[in-house]
């Protein structure tokens, strides 16, 4: 299919995705059936096992590199420009489709990559680019208060990304997480965000027996997806201490032409300062 697909150009707005009275109807129908209490917590427990499945079933081939991360972030190019051996965290690294593409184009940087699978950090190390002089991978809970211990120094990190991973985690432990990234970085460093946004196709796309809470959904895969909101978004930052730099939705209309489908993606993406 994807010889059939074409991306419409991109927009930016802070005001939501309207949804058609179709979409509404979806909508309701997740809520007549949610996940019982017991299926949520049993998720939560499991979340490591499921990422790690995951990546067993799909190895490296899942994810695309993002080669579009240094075009979003100009924080990327002025860090590697002020700065001689920059320090970035990519929390949540995966297999390394961020880290390996960012580290050939900005080679002065210094890259700790973590992620709560296991097995994608066996991935990362495999990975014939992957070089200790320039990276450093473990795996780690981005919610436990001493998950960076032993790994990086507080107040030493100039910027932070949290791209497609704040999604995968329990809502009640987001705040968590920003504290966590709060504590590494230097003061004047960034977090950089991008993540599922409310009304995404693919949350439209779920249907009743998928909802475990607001905005929260299970996958058939056992993996889960919180999709946000500004507002959200905000307030976990400033009540962590940073400055909202940017925050906004990202709308793109992908077009499937032959079967004349539209499919709008909504993502949020922001960039919170540590203030000096």
């Amino acid at each position: 299919m994807s010889e059939h697909l074409m991306d419409s150009v991109s927009c930016t707005t802070t005001v939501v995705r309207t949804l058609s009275n179709e979409e509404k109807i979806r909508l309701a129908d997740q809520d007549k059936k949610l996940i019982s209490e017991f299926k949520r917590n049993k998720l939560d427990a499991e979340s490591k096992k499921m990422w790690d499945l995951f990546y067993k079933r799909n190895k490296t081939n899942f994810f695309k590199d993002r080669h579009w991360t240094s075009r979003e972030f100009q924080e990327l190019h002025d860090t590697t420009i002020a700065k001689n051996k920059p320090v970035l965290l990519e929390a949540g690294c995966g297999v390394g489709n961020f880290l390996f593409p960012i580290l050939q184009e900005f080679p002065n940087l210094f890259i700790h990559a973590c992620d709560f699978s296991p097995r994608a950090v066996e991935y990362v190390q495999s990975n014939e680019k992957y070089d200790t002089a320039h990276c450093n991978a473990f795996q780690c809970d981005l919610t436990n208060e001493d998950c960076f211990n032993g790994h990086i120094e507080k107040s030493s990190v100039d910027i932070v990304s949290l791209i497609f991973v704040v999604s995968a985690i329990s809502p009640e432990k987001f705040k968590d997480v920003f504290r966590n990234c709060f504590n590494v970085l230097k003061p004047d460093g960034h977090i950089i965000f991008r993540d599922y946004g409310i009304n995404d196709y693919a949350m439209i796309r779920f249907g009743a027996g998928n909802k475990i809470s607001d905005n929260f959904y299970a996958r058939q895969d056992g993996t889960r997806a919180y999709y946000f909101s500004i507002e959200l978004i905000e307030k976990l930052a400033t009540n962590a201490g940073f400055k909202v730099v940017e925050n906004q939705y990202v709308l793109r209309e992908t077009i499937n032409k032959k079967e004349g489908l539209s499919v709008p993606r909504v993502f949020l993406q922001g960039k919170y300062m540590k203030m000096s």
